[in-house]
């Protein structure tokens, strides 16, 4: 249970935990996770920073022509991989918050990533 004790320990760690947000946010900027789709016809990339950075579509996807399911294909994808950024972004901000001796279960705010 997080008590004032916990709290006063922390405002003492004030410096590095502000330098541990500073790392973080460094590391998260560098996470990118992938999402694919339709047996990958279509991919596409997410950095930390939840945007898209790359959509790949194989020549069987444009050949196809058929326009609704390709949006439903690139929209799955994106959710993926996004999802999966979402999930690195969880692990690292929970090193962090083992590291300064945070209570488990402690959501901390990032922001821009909201």
């Amino acid at each position: 249970m997080f008590n004032f004790l916990q709290m006063f320990r922390m405002m003492g760690n004030l410096p590095k935990i502000t330098q541990e947000f500073e790392q973080l946010k460094e590391r998260l900027n560098q996470l990118t996770a992938e999402g694919d789709a339709g047996a990958g016809m279509v991919r596409v990339k997410v950095n930390g920073k939840m945007q898209l950075q790359a959509v790949t579509l194989s020549d069987e996807a444009v050949k196809g022509g058929d326009k609704e399911l390709l949006e439903e294909l690139i929209l799955a994808a994106t959710n993926q991989a996004i999802e999966r950024v979402r999930e690195l972004i969880a692990a690292e901000t929970q090193k962090m918050a083992t590291a300064l001796g945070l209570p488990p279960g402690m959501n901390l705010p990032l922001p821009g990533l909201s």
